[in-house]
This record gives structure tokens, sequence and C-alpha cells, in this order.
């Protein structure tokens, strides 16, 4: 049985629990409802996340299959030098987003044209190692885009769950349990009442 609220079982107080229940039933509405929006957003991110994470992986394996043929026909120090000299291969914007109260990173990403280097000390798998790793530099912006999405979103997912345990299992329950030991005292006191009344009827009779 639930605990009840210390409330003294007054007509007022009755008629002030009834609409804080009926609140309260409203709001468990809404984040029953919230929790099924965000359940179903966390499974379409769940599925992205899954994609993006594959189609990573096959790029940086390939990218490091070229990053390796490169550092073998090339001189490491060379490679180093060619290196430093060279402008961001990709441009990222990050700018805010909001689903559902959820607030998370919403990242833009795009391969820039490749920039000349000069041909001394190079092997022509060098653009072709450095396309590749720019191509997945971008799908690891978009997969970490995709998976701190999620894990907000799970987390946004829980909080909501433990309010609606807490509203279903807890705090409802304690308003009703009072709601109905108020009605009860209020019937007592009733039904006292109209028992002295007729009692003092009766006398008068007599």
């Amino acid at each position: 049985m639930a605990k009840r609220l210390k409330i003294p079982p007054t007509k007022s107080a009755l008629l002030g629990l009834r609409r804080q229940v009926d609140f309260l039933d409203q709001g468990h509405r809404l984040l029953e409802r919230k929790k099924e929006l965000l359940t179903r957003l966390v499974y379409q991110r769940l599925g992205q996340y899954r994609s993006l994470r594959g189609e990573a992986r096959r790029a940086l394996l390939e990218a490091y299959r070229w990053l390796g043929v490169t550092t073998l026909r090339m001189n490491t120090h060379d490679l180093r030098q060619v290196a430093l000299g060279l402008d961001p291969a990709i441009t990222v914007e990050i700018i805010p987003r909001r689903s559902l109260g959820v607030e998370y990173p919403s990242v833009t990403a795009e391969v820039l044209p490749l920039q000349p280097v000069g041909l001394m000390n190079t092997d022509p798998s060098l653009d072709e190692t450095r396309a590749r790793l720019a191509q997945a530099a971008v799908l690891l912006a978009r997969l970490g885009e995709s998976e701190t999405a999620l894990w907000r979103l799970l987390e946004e997912q829980r909080k909501t769950q433990k309010r609606v345990n807490a509203l279903k299992y807890n705090i409802i329950p304690r308003y009703r349990e009072t709601i109905r030991y108020i009605q009860s005292v209020l019937e007592e006191e009733e039904r006292s009442t109209l028992f002295v009344i007729k009692r003092l009827r009766e006398k008068k009779v007599v």
C-alpha cells in the first residue's frame, strides 16, 4: 500500500488533491508519449550509427592500406615533410540541434580539393592516400555526430523512464491513497454528524 501524504483531512484539501492528481495524470501521459517518441528515435539513430560505423571502418581500412603502400614507396622523412606543408583536407561545421528537448551537435563535413604537392621525392600513391584519408575523416565526423546524438537520446530516454515510473508507482498512488483516506474520514465524520442530529431529534420528540 502506498504511503499517504501528510495533509489534514479537510474538504478543501480533498479538492486540491483531486486537481493535483488530474495534473499528474496528464503529466504521466505526456511523459509516456515522450518516452515512446524517444524510443523510436533511438532505434532510428541506432540503425544510422551501425551503418556509419561499418562505412567508417571500411574507409579506414582502405585508407591505411594506401598509407602503407605510400610509406613503403616514399622515404618516411619526405612523407612527414609533405604532410607538414599541407592545408586541411576537409571542412567541418558544427551547429547545435535539438530534438524532443535533447541537444546534440549537427556535423557537416566535406572533402576539399587535393592541394598540389611538389613532384620531388613523392609517389603517385600519395594522392590516393590523401583522398582516402580525407574520405575516412568525413565519415568519422558523421559517425561522431551519430554516436553523440545516440548516447544523449539514450540518456534522456532513461531519465524519462525514471520519471514515468516515479509517477506511476510512487507519486500518483500516494496521492490516490491520501484521497481515499480523506474521503473515508469525511464520510465517517458525516455519519457521526447525522447520528448526533438523529439522536437530538429523538430527544426532542420524547
